[in-house]
């Protein structure tokens, strides 16, 4: 198929989900949990991912190959392209159901490949949506085959030899399990995080707090790069602590439909049963609950502690809920240190009005990304996304996953 139409396809299945943009928002809802206002956003940043994806079909398609930069070759020319590498086995969460599909399909089919689809099997629905418009775009039925199943069909997809590329947003027990089976060939992996924001004396006040509270609690706090551990300077702790709070108590709770809830359930009942045994577990261990710790079923209140041992699994895993951990720091070099210390990482944030600050923590932050003056949980779909550290495979956003996607083919020219 060729790169125009491509990105026809793409732009045209953009167009389509834009204008049944509440349809799609709804369908987020109701099996995702997101409240309605999250799910229009994230819609729109599906139809964002689709555009970007439609523009590189068009220009990433190689470059000419200098050979007569180098001694012997004077005589010789050429290029290269950018090709498919085949089948894509494309795996993805419950928390972005749409936006987080579009980054895998997108991708391929600005790069010509086929696709393999295997969403969540709690959110199936808003995936097979877009694979549905992008077939009504007049991409053939062929090209991408949606497939709903439990991990012995993971492993089936990611084992299979005609499978050239593994593509994965989960946990690191699944990735893991992938990589053992998946065999000779490429894999992307992004595994999550536990993003740490640094709050500084000289930042603005109520800039850190307000995006503190929405990055740590946006889609019930399940964001891979939603703010966990908010570390906060000793001189501004306690007036923080108190905004902060004061802010977060006042969050809605409830139906996800309805404009004005802030938080919406948790994916099932069982996460924020999860989620409460591993808040008990802090609690008993010494850290302090500052509000929240109230659950309904599958909605958890937004929860707030303090003085959390960092040897509990809220401070060293990735929470993924509606709770956040507060401590306090002396010194940026203390921060960094603490903000570096698990394993693994995607984004971090600091506020700071100090410019040599904020690029020396941007320098020493072993992340993925480091957001300056606002919340680690800031992503743009055109940036490069991915982990530092421990299971760190890969890069999404849309160019990145494209290249990541395609394979170079040289042809060279000898003019003798």
């Amino acid at each position: 198929m060729s790169r125009h139409r491509r990105s026809s396809i793409l732009e045209t299945a953009a167009r389509i989900v834009e204008g049944r943009r509440d349809d799609f928002a709804k369908t987020i809802v109701l099996e995702a949990g997101k409240t309605i206002v999250q799910a229009r956003k994230e819609v729109l940043r599906c139809v964002n991912t689709l555009k970007l994806s439609a523009e590189e079909a068009k220009r990433n398609a190689g470059e000419v190959v200098p050979f007569d930069a180098y001694a012997g070759s004077e005589k010789r020319q050429g290029w290269f392209t950018r090709e498919p590498l085949g089948i894509i086995a494309a795996i993805t969460p419950y928390n972005d159901p749409l936006n987080l599909v579009a980054h895998k399909l997108g991708p391929a089919i600005a790069g010509g490949n086929a696709a393999l689809l295997k969403p969540s099997k709690l959110t199936p629905l808003s995936a097979i949506q877009l694979v549905d418009a992008l077939v009504e775009a007049g991409l053939p039925e062929a090209v991408v085959t949606a497939v709903i199943g439990d991990r012995q069909l993971n492993s089936a997809l990611v084992s299979a030899r005609e499978v050239r590329m593994v593509s994965f947003t989960g946990g690191f027990a699944a990735g893991e399990a992938i990589s053992r089976v998946a065999g000779l060939k490429k894999l992307a992996m992004e595994l999550g995080g536990n993003a740490p924001v640094i709050v500084m004396n000289d930042c603005d006040f109520d800039q850190a707090v307000e995006g503190c509270v929405s990055g740590a609690f946006w889609a019930a706090g399940q964001n891979c790069i939603g703010a966990q551990r908010i570390l906060v300077q000793a001189g501004l702790y306690d007036r923080f602590r108190s905004a902060f709070v004061k802010a977060t108590s006042k969050l809605k709770v409830g139906d996800p439909l309805h404009e004005d809830t802030d938080v919406g359930p948790m994916i099932s009942k069982r996460a924020a049963e999860r989620t409460e045994a591993a808040v008990d577990e802090a609690i008993a261990a010494g850290a302090r609950l500052l509000c929240g710790h109230q659950r309904d079923g599958s909605l958890y209140w937004p929860t707030v502690l303090e003085g959390t041992p960092v040897t509990c699994r809220l401070w060293q895993e990735e929470v993924f809920a509606p709770v956040v951990m507060l401590a306090q720091f002396e010194t940026l070099d203390q921060a960094i240190a603490m903000a570096n210390a698990p394993e693994y990482s995607l984004h971090a944030g600091i506020f700071t009005n100090n410019l040599a600050d904020a690029l020396d923590a941007a320098s020493r932050i072993d992340a993925g990304g480091v957001i300056i003056n606002d919340s680690s949980d800031y992503r743009f779909d055109a940036m490069p996304f991915g982990g530092f550290k421990f299971g760190s495979m890969g890069r999404e956003g849309v160019r990145f996953a494209y290249e990541e996607m395609t394979q170079p083919k040289v042809v060279c020219i000898n003019r003798k």
